[in-house]
């Protein structure tokens, strides 16, 4: 099965699972859920620095982003067995290059990945370098108890309220709050970065050892193709001689020539 089956609409099988008279549907299916699953992350990221990058959001994110990790190393498993099992002289030589054009796809979709990986990280890192300021507060007349004011702050469209000692100055209660907000949201996304980081070294590792897969079967696919077409010709001649006997052609005729010494 190749990732042009799986996108058509057939239903792909669970990584998880071997095929052994197919060792290629895992990784085809693996190829179609990643590619699938980095076109919602592409949509996550894209809200990044907007009115909508919610911690929710960022929940979703990374969420996603791991589940696509996790289907990457799955994948990379399951390409090593194929591999393994194109050594073996048995596998029909047009399958090898198939597999080989399935393994390039899996590269294709990597390469989205990372794509928007770099994206996630440099907004991610532009946020770091100019944090929001808190874009509203209000003093709430109110307490939970006696001496105590509160404060309502919004971030970004994001409220939360806070109550602290009326005889401090109001002033500096709310510079403390700005700061100690937007330490936080700096600290999370910069631990953001640095996940995101080492992920995106997970792949590029990933990326040289299919590197070297695609020069294997870059060799492999000319090797076989050049065996195909001298099958093909040998078939062509075995079919085409027992015409030419009827016909009483002689060996000097061009036709004949030409088909007697391919």
């Amino acid at each position: 099965m190749s990732f042009q089956d799986l996108e058509s609409g057939r239903r792909p099988m669970c990584i998880h699972q071997i095929d052994h008279r197919d060792p290629s549907r895992p990784v085809a299916a693996g190829v179609f859920k990643i590619n699938t699953a980095v076109s919602a992350y592409k949509r996550l990221v894209s809200t990044i620095g907007t009115p909508k990058d919610t911690p929710e959001l960022r929940r979703k994110l990374r969420k996603t982003r791991l589940e696509i990790g996790q289907t990457v190393n799955e994948t990379s498993a399951a390409l090593d067995l194929l591999r393994e099992t194109d050594k073996s002289p048995r596998v029909d030589a047009r399958k090898k290059i198939g597999h080989a054009k399935l393994t390039k796809d899996y590269e294709a979709v990597l390469k989205e990945f990372e794509k928007a990986q770099v994206l996630e990280a440099e907004r991610d890192t532009n946020f770091a370098a100019h944090p929001p300021l808190v874009t509203n507060i209000t003093l709430q007349p109110g307490s939970n108890t006696a001496g105590e004011t509160g404060i309502k702050i919004s971030l970004n469209g994001n409220s939360t309220s806070l109550f602290i000692d009326s005889n401090r100055s109001q002033a500096v209660i709310q510079l403390e709050n700005e700061i100690n907000l937007n330490e936080a949201i700096i600290e999370e996304r910069e631990e953001g970065i640095r996940e995101v980081q080492q992920q995106i070294d997970e792949v590029n590792e990933i990326f040289r050892d299919l590197a070297l897969l695609v020069r294997e079967q870059g060799a492999l696919i000319d090797d076989v193709s050049l065996n195909i077409e001298r099958s093909d010709a040998a078939t062509t001649k075995a079919t085409m001689l027992p015409l030419l006997k009827p016909l009483r052609i002689s060996k000097k005729h061009p036709i004949a020539k030409a088909l007697l010494h391919r």
